[in-house]
């Protein structure tokens, strides 16, 4: 426990200018909302100028954070779940889809970028597919897989490709001169990949994966919302809108924004820790 405690303090003294900033970003932000709700809704010093129906839209930030506390202590009206009960549900969907999209798009990635067959046999689809966005196959998704396994395809999709091309990248990017030194000095091709190309590769590896998993969670929104699938924090947002409760609806946006933060953050630990075993840092 002691040690946890050093380690933060030392993140805090270390970073007090990143903390201090971001802490004066996000009181900026909260009072402009403020402002901007008290506008719409004539109170404070403003006087309302816009229509009604606009103001019903933009709850003030102390109605938000009132009804996001609110969403873990009572049941929602449309699905009676709590909140912890949508956030398990989109975990576990975003979770199957990373494991999948890691699982295939790192040797893949590998395969095209070490070798000049396996990527122009690649490319033709991958440049194919690559530019479809994943929100257009979630109809087709839910037809043929489910509202069991089609939101997981869609978060599939959309971790899948920039994991895939990161690798890639990071896989032609190793210096034939250091291949060549590793050779020269007695390594085989099974040395040179797993203690060159897998280290120089791994920085690239894990941009991919912070970037999939921002993708991801838009994904599985959207695959939530569309899909009615019953559970989830995009159908909760979905489910709230049309029962009147925006307060309701803004929460569960703010609850996918803090598990967006949280798994990329997750990711960045995973990250400094894979480095450190590998002595790279």
């Amino acid at each position: 426990m002691a040690d946890i405690y050093e380690r933060l303090h030392k993140i805090m003294v270390d970073n007090w200018r990143a903390v201090v900033l971001g802490l004066i970003s996000a009181l900026a932000f909260l009072l402009i909302w403020q402002a901007y709700a008290g506008y719409l809704h004539g109170t404070w010093l403003f006087h309302r100028t816009k229509p009604a129906g606009i103001a019903d839209f933009i709850p003030y930030p102390g109605a938000v954070i009132a009804a996001f506390f609110e969403s873990f202590v009572h049941r929602d009206p449309a699905s009676q779940l709590y909140m912890t009960s949508h956030i398990l549900a989109s975990l576990k969907r975003v979770f199957l889809g990373f494991i999948i999209a890691l699982g295939l798009a790192v040797p893949v990635g590998l395969l095209m970028g070490r070798s000049m067959g396996a990527a122009a046999a690649g490319r033709p689809i991958v440049e194919l597919f690559r530019p479809i966005p994943p929100l257009a196959w979630i109809p087709l998704f839910l037809v043929m897989f489910g509202l069991a396994w089609g939101p997981v395809g869609i978060v599939f999709l959309g971790i899948f490709f920039p994991i895939l091309l990161n690798v890639i990248f990071g896989a032609r990017s190793v210096d034939v001169v250091i291949t060549d030194a590793a050779r020269t000095l007695g390594a085989r091709s099974r040395d040179i990949f797993i203690k060159v190309v897998l280290p120089f590769t791994l920085p690239y590896l894990m941009t991919g994966i912070k970037v999939g998993l921002g993708i991801g969670w838009m994904c599985i929104v959207a695959a939530e919302m569309l899909g009615n699938v019953g559970g989830g924090v995009g159908y909760y947002i979905f489910a709230m809108l049309p029962l009147g409760r925006i307060d309701l609806m803004y929460a569960g946006m703010l609850v996918i924004g803090l598990l967006s933060v949280l798994t990329t953050g997750v990711a960045g630990v995973i990250e400094r820790w894979v480095y450190r075993w590998m002595g790279m840092k």
